[in-house]
């Protein structure tokens, strides 16, 4: 399937994400994982996931149109971005457009407890894409997660752990889920599992076939995932980037660190411990906030559309979000 982006779209888009020039088409770069990992980095470090459309609104829906999504954030420079299904859509079609050979799985995740995933895994509510190199080599890569997810292209190789951010390790390995009851081998799933250091248990957290799921079915996920009033996105305002550096000696920039809004706390990760760098007690100060860690800017008809609505801050930290 062709790319629903133009080449002139194309280039907007890795000027958009200051993707250094020897990966441009221009220059012919070799499809291999140095420039797939430059791509996903510097992805996730320009476009942080946002599910702010559902909150500053006046429509609280998403739209997951591949174009809708490029003009929201690349075309009107507001320092927007989008969650999963905005950002990982937009980016497949980058990645068609590139010449990858590239196609989309849907995703069951489990909720967190005290920070960690536990229970049984939902429905299909996430996505990644799965590029295949060349080489014959598939790796997973996902754009539009957030915390804890991948800073770099996850190969699918069970068990085979890679360096994340900080002391975390990240792997895929093969198994089934819980509540799977048709269980041989061509049934098992790929599931995400990150670690904060060697010496701690894995942490399982989501899951994916090697089945490939189309616009229609993710059309169907985004009205669940953005109306369900059971969905965390519909109470929860979210907003994570990636920061990205260059380590001594490094040729390319990785990933060092993330920065977080969590309805009215900001959070920062520089590769160590998380720490909160600001407390947010009613909407001037969310909507300064947002501007000043994230770079990001609202319309008015956008700023009053969070009035009234259920996480609305206002005035003492937390009140609105009952």
């Amino acid at each position: 399937m062709a790319s629903a982006y133009s080449s002139e779209q194309i280039a907007a888009f890795l000027t958009h994400i200051e993707l250094p020039q020897k990966y441009h088409p221009a220059n012919g770069p070799v499809h291999n994982l140095k420039y797939l990992t430059a791509l996903h980095v510097h992805t996730i470090s320009a476009i942080p996931y946002d599910n702010l459309a559902l909150h500053y609104s006046p429509t609280h829906k998403i739209s997951i149109n591949p174009q809708h999504a490029f003009n929201k954030i690349v075309t009107n420079k507001r320092g927007r971005g989008g969650y999963c299904m905005e950002v990982s859509i937009m980016f497949n079609h980058v990645l068609r457009a590139l010449g990858w050979n590239v196609y989309t799985a849907g995703v069951r995740i489990r909720h967190r407890k005290d920070g960690i995933p536990e229970g049984e895994y939902i429905g299909w509510v996430h996505l990644v894409n799965i590029v295949t190199l060349p080489t014959g080599q598939s790796y997973m890569l996902d754009v539009g997660f957030g915390g804890d997810g991948a800073t770099k292209p996850v190969p699918l190789t069970e068990g085979h752990a890679i360096h994340n951010l900080g002391t975390q390790e990240i792997r895929l390995i093969k198994d089934h889920i819980p509540a799977q009851a048709n269980r041989s081998e061509h049934t098992k799933l790929w599931i995400y599992q990150y670690r904060n250091g060697k010496e701690q248990d894995w942490n399982s957290f989501y899951a994916f076939p090697e089945t490939e799921f189309l616009q229609a079915d993710y059309e169907v996920m985004n009205w669940y995932t953005g109306s369900n009033p059971t969905s965390f996105q519909t109470f929860t305002c979210l907003v994570i980037k990636f920061l990205k550096g260059r380590k001594d000696g490094e040729e390319d920039e990785e990933i060092v660190g993330k920065r977080m809004l969590v309805n009215g706390t900001v959070k920062e990760n520089l590769g160590g411990k998380t720490k909160v760098v600001q407390e947010c007690q009613d909407e001037e100060e969310r909507v300064n906030a947002l501007a000043k860690w994230f770079g990001m800017s609202f319309t008015e008809e956008e700023k009053e559309g969070i009035r009234g609505y259920v996480t609305e801050l206002k005035g003492s930290y937390g009140e609105g979000l009952e």
